[in-house]
């Protein structure tokens, strides 16, 4: 029996038997850089507990335009919500920023795991107290936050997250994708960056960004 280091503390809230009842079912999943995990609107029957490599799970806004929405990383968990009813559908599309690999537990064998071991149940409360705390931690960043902020602060944890792209120093992320993260629009990101890039701390260009002096930014994030 095994289990990956970044899923130990999510784990954690599992007795014993639990746990072991829980890693017994679980299939591990790899998916390739830009493989798509499920799609939005796609019928949901599993949960995910990444153990490795990024995910970006991003959405249709109402103009059609695909934005993304999350930043997924070791120990994160997605498509909990799919264990709670059989008729829910995916509320956005994941796909693999790098190569990366999942626990996979679907909805008939954590049913089954439910019936022999009921406090597993404790999982998916984690799980989803969790998801509320970084809801409401995003509610309070967007009232009370100052717009260039989030944007700096976006910018920097998805860098961290994912690491260069193609070109050394680079993260591939677009602007429009960067205005979803921070919940402003293309314009606002567009202001904060061209002002970050006249100061020296990053520069520009199209669906890319260059991190010049992350110290310096991280202090404009505040």
């Amino acid at each position: 029996m095994w289990c990956d280091e970044g899923v130990e503390s999510l784990l954690a809230v599992l007795d014993p038997a639990s746990r072991a009842g829980l890693l017994k079912v679980a299939i591990r999943r790899r998916f390739a850089r830009g493989e798509v995990v499920f799609h939005e609107g796609d019928p949901g029957d599993a949960l995910h507990v990444v153990t490795g490599g990024v995910f970006l799970a991003r959405t249709s806004s109402s103009g059609g335009d695909v934005v993304a929405v999350n930043v997924l990383r070791e120990g994160m968990v997605f498509g909990e919500l799919a264990l709670l009813t059989e008729t829910y559908r995916r509320s956005a599309t994941v796909v693999a920023l790098r190569a990366a690999s999942t626990l996979m537990v679907t909805r008939p064998d954590f049913e089954d795991l439910r019936g022999r071991e009921p406090k597993v149940d404790r999982l998916l409360v984690a799980v989803l107290a969790e998801r509320n705390r970084r809801l409401n931690d995003q509610l309070m960043e967007l009232v009370f936050t100052p717009v260039h902020q989030r944007v700096y602060r976006r910018l920097l944890a998805f860098a961290d997250a994912v690491g260069e792209g193609d070109r050394p120093g680079w993260v591939d992320l677009g602007q429009g994708e960067l205005a979803a993260l921070a919940g402003t629009t293309r314009p606002t990101v567009n202001r904060a960056l061209r002002r970050a890039e006249r100061d020296g701390l990053v520069e520009l260009a199209r669906g890319r960004v260059r991190i010049v002096d992350g110290a310096a930014l991280a202090r404009l994030a505040g």
